[in-house]
């Protein structure tokens, strides 16, 4: 099997990498979120992950899932909050934040600046799971979570 080389070298001009399409976070319209983009960094089917780069403009928030999968993140700009399972965090540039399987999570950035981070994921991978109107209550996370 052979694979295509990727540019070596890909310029940043702010958050933005040359030849690297900004692409929109979903397209699940069963799943809330707000004002998210996404970039693909790398995909390279030999090392079995993609590097991702996702920006959050002030106010918006990811989807409140879970998945088989884990998440490794990176914050690399501005400020928010993370949800990973029944906690709250602060979070700020250079912050790790890993999340484990079937584990509750969303990224919300603050009112006035963008969060940016970097998620590595296994390039093979399950769905992301919904919660369900009853799931909030029996399992301990926020029905709307406000943080």
């Amino acid at each position: 099997m052979t694979f295509s080389q990727p540019p070596v070298h890909r310029k940043a001009r702010g958050y933005r990498w040359d030849g690297v399409a900004v692409v929109p976070y979903k397209e699940d319209t069963r799943a809330l979120f707000k004002s998210i983009t996404r970039q693909v960094l790398f995909a390279d089917p030999r090392q079995e992950s993609e590097l991702r780069y996702f920006e959050v403009a002030p106010g918006g928030f990811s989807t409140l899932e879970r998945h088989e999968h884990t998440h490794n993140v990176l914050i690399l700009r501005g400020y928010g909050h993370c949800l990973v399972g029944h906690e709250v965090r602060e979070v700020a540039t250079h912050d790790l934040i890993a999340v484990p399987p079937t584990t509750w999570h969303q990224f919300r950035a603050t009112a006035d600046e963008p969060l940016g981070f970097l998620c590595m994921v296994n390039t093979a991978r399950d769905k992301p799971q919904l919660p369900t109107p009853e799931e909030p209550n029996s399992s301990g996370i926020p029905a709307s979570p406000t943080f």
